[in-house]
């Protein structure tokens, strides 16, 4: 035998060996997509609301499949959980008086970060939304401040200040782990340099947790984010007899997906980028999650941002199509469409302007910081009969549609994954 001949044999046989080795990739099928969305929209999950016992069985059972999957930690944990805690503040007794008049409690709300606030002329700010300002819009300003707040609201906003009092005066006022909060309180009337403002809150520490999975990649600090958020509404009113909203669309199909992403991904071996599969809690009451994964790692190492929701039902386009939110915002989805050409998938700009999608889910948390971070989605929600019901059951998602989805989002990632393609960053100046 030649020396050139034994060459040749040496080299097939490496090749067969690293073959033999590395295995095939794993296959994301429709079997082991049922098997998760069923298990994670089933009632006895109870609907996943955040706050409750219902939800930590789903973050269980999410931190073992990633086990399975073969994921690491992420870093600085020594669990898939990140745990977390927000300080809620429910009010018991609040009194407005202007200009020496009580106000009806109809007539005023506010966000209470605080168990006792008293404020008179001199010890807080106030402002105004006027009879020319957009209600919604100086609403969000005024809310993000960081200082105490007491704003004068004009009487030509009386309707929508009804709806906003109404929401508002129902629900706990709640801050993050970290943060100091502030009161912004609204009453509807004229300005006044006379008023009082007294206030009393009960306060408690309430616990959340992402789960979170991790494959290293050659480049760690160049990071591709994976994520959907996994609660839901939990028990709600009961509708012929049916009371667990079960959220099998919003969102276990995304978090089926996030699962089935990390095991292929994980059998392909050792990735150029470094990928993170992230389950957000509590998107559905203020995307707390997001929230708090954002300012544990530096966002401008997330080179780019699948936030995967709803895509257990073909859109109105049809089977093998997907939209994207924000489309216009960075070239992430000119390229996920590049990608598909050649295909029977197709992505496409959201369909639905009018609904500030875009805003509407995690992703905007990260958006605002720069990062290519967009929502991917197939449902008609214009039309959608179950969205936010107790009817969003299992056996009305399209499981063959839910797999193909998600293996177009796999090939769809291979070029950002690889480092062959790099989205370019959001504005994070434009986005509200």
């Amino acid at each position: 035998m030649t020396n050139r001949v034994l060459s040749s044999l040496i080299i097939v046989f490496a090749a067969l060996l690293i073959t033999s080795c590395s295995g095939n990739p794993y296959d994301i099928n429709e079997a082991q997509a049922s098997r998760l969305i069923e298990t994670l929209s089933s009632d006895e999950m109870r609907g996943r609301r955040a706050f409750t016992p219902d939800i930590d069985r789903a973050a269980e059972f999410i931190s073992d499949e990633f086990k399975e999957a073969g994921l690491s930690y992420f870093t600085g944990l020594n669990s898939y959980k990140q745990d977390f805690s927000i300080r809620e503040y429910t009010v018991t007794e609040r009194t407005v008086s202007v200009s020496g008049n009580i106000i009806p409690e109809s007539r005023h709300f506010g966000l209470v970060n605080g168990t006792d606030i008293s404020w008179e002329p001199g010890s807080v700010s106030t402002e105004t939304i006027g009879v020319s300002d957009e209600f919604t819009a100086r609403f969000n300003e005024l809310r993000s401040v960081n200082i105490n707040l007491l704003v004068f609201v004009d009487e030509a906003h009386r309707d929508i200040f009804n709806r906003y009092q109404s929401y508002f005066s129902n629900r706990n006022s709640r801050v993050m782990e970290g943060d100091t909060g502030s009161t912004v309180y609204f009453a509807l009337g004229n300005p006044s340099d006379e008023f009082e403002v007294t206030i009393s809150a009960d306060e408690r520490d309430m616990g959340l947790s992402n789960v979170i999975g991790r494959i290293d990649g050659n480049r760690k600090d160049e990071i591709v984010l994976f994520s959907a958020h996994y609660d839901h509404l939990g028990i709600q009113n009961a509708v012929e007899g049916d009371s667990v909203a079960n959220g099998a669309n919003d969102n276990a199909s995304g978090v089926t997906a996030v699962i089935e992403l990390a095991r292929y991904f994980e059998s392909l071996g050792r990735p150029e980028r470094t990928l993170l599969f992230v389950g957000f809690t509590a998107e559905e009451m203020g995307g707390y999650g997001s929230q708090y994964f954002s300012r544990q790692l530096n966002p401008d190492n997330i080179v780019a941002m699948f936030n995967i929701e709803m895509i257990g039902k073909p859109a109105v386009s049809g089977a093998n199509t997907a939209w994207i939110t924000g489309y216009e915002r960075s070239s992430f989805g000119q390229l996920l469409s590049k990608s598909a050409e050649g295909t029977v998938y197709e992505f496409y700009p959201d369909p639905y302007p009018d609904q500030n999608l875009f805003y509407r889910s995690d992703n905007a948390t990260l958006a605002r910081l720069g990062v290519p971070a967009h929502t991917i989605s197939t449902t008609p929600i214009d039309v959608d009969p179950d969205y936010h019901r107790v009817t969003d059951e299992f056996d009305t998602i399209n499981i063959s549609h839910l797999t193909n989805t998600i293996k177009a989002i796999a090939k769809a990632a291979e070029g950002i994954i690889s480092g062959e393609d790099t989205p370019t960053r959001v504005d994070a100046s434009q986005v509200d």
